[in-house]
């Protein structure tokens, strides 16, 4: 049982700040730079929706989702059984979100890649990411 009350327990909640998930984030980081992928920064305050990682020559914003906290639908992960609407609602809110920011990246430009967690290692995105890179003159 917890010891604190719902409202509490909010204001508890409420002061613990994202940090990102550093071992998926870390191994993107890794995986750019050993194929000599330079140029990107992480999560410029300037930029709408802070990307994971920004490359301001080419204008690509990479975001490294999480597949539980971004609603992966490959993956489709199980919702907590205890406080279903609350996940439901904070995971839907999350997907909107992204989606709002993706468009809103779009209208100025950017072009935006989205690393799911379950496909870092795959080297997919990587291709996709040099080739947009390459397009845009900025490989390397």
């Amino acid at each position: 049982m917890d010891h604190l009350s719902a409202d509490e327990r909010s204001a508890l909640m409420a002061t613990v700040k994202s940090k990102g998930n550093k071992s998926t984030e870390t191994a993107v980081a890794s995986i750019m730079r050993a194929a000599g992928i330079k140029g990107w920064r992480r999560h410029p305050k300037r930029i709408l929706g802070r990307p994971d990682f920004y490359f301001p020559k080419a204008k690509i914003a990479l975001f490294v989702d999480g597949c539980f906290w971004h609603a992966c639908p490959v993956c489709q992960r199980n919702m907590p059984a205890t406080r279903e609407g609350f996940w439901r609602n904070k995971i839907e809110g999350n997907r909107l979100r992204d989606n709002r920011i993706r468009r809103a990246l779009r209208v100025r430009g950017l072009h935006v890649f989205r690393v799911w967690e379950h496909a870092v290692m795959s080297g997919s995105w990587l291709h996709r990411l040099l080739n947009a890179l390459d397009a845009k003159g900025s490989v390397k």
